[in-house]
């Protein structure tokens, strides 16, 4: 029982990195961190995380999205913004957080669009597909996440670039980076053998690149 335990371990060890350098390396030259040598794309979807760490202190991956979406907008490399995150309860709300913080950084409101049902980062990106009706987006995220951000949106048939928002370094084995792992193996499962869907679709709505306002729908 030993050996096959150990057996099985390996085995699983060998398939979550091969999965990880597959997700890693199919998608390694679609992300920039030069904003220079980023194409220019109409919409940019930032993805939502809590503005807070678990010990209370401020997020520095949620204001490096922010930062960075402001910084694109800002030189004209999107037009437009989505931001998508969770939305469980009155008390949570990263859509609206995200939107208070990019119009403080001098985004204006009618350039943001809330997606309120990005529970995770399929969700948001297959969204921005089929609810918001894009075929390419820029991605707006810390590196480490855009890698599964993209893998989703090249399966997905989208025209897809990221920008790797600034943050502080993660190390390997810290949670977030073991979740990180664990979560690119869920991800080819949902696309290869789950065929998943989001978990809300709803009714679609364009986003207008011209200087029409977005509906502020609550959510």
């Amino acid at each position: 029982m030993r050996r096959w335990s150990l057996i099985t371990a390996v085995v699983l060890f060998a398939l979550v990195a091969l999965l990880n350098n597959w997700v890693v390396n199919n998608t390694y030259s679609y992300i920039f961190d030069d904003w220079s040598l980023l194409p220019d794309n109409d919409v940019g979807l930032v993805l939502g995380t809590s503005s807070y760490t678990r010990s209370g202190a401020a997020n520095p991956q949620f204001y490096g999205r922010i930062h960075a979406a402001a910084q694109l907008y800002q030189l004209g490399k999107i037009k437009r913004i989505i931001v998508s995150g969770a939305n469980p309860d009155s008390t949570y709300n990263e859509p609206r957080a995200m939107r208070r913080e990019l119009v403080k950084s001098g985004v204006p409101p009618q350039a943001i669009y809330m997606d309120f049902a990005g529970f995770r980062t399929f969700d948001s990106v297959a969204r921005a597909q089929v609810v918001f009706g894009l075929d390419r987006v820029t991605i707006i995220t810390q590196r480490y996440h855009a890698y599964r951000a993209v893998f989703v949106a090249k399966k997905l048939h989208m025209k897809v670039v990221a920008y790797a928002a600034p943050s502080d370094e993660i190390g390997s084995f810290t949670r977030t980076m073991v979740r990180e792992v664990l979560a690119r193996v869920r991800v080819v499962l949902d696309i290869y053998v789950l065929h998943t869907e989001p978990k809300f679709l709803g009714t679609p709505q364009k986003v207008d690149t011209d200087n029409n306002p977005p509906p502020d729908t609550d959510g």
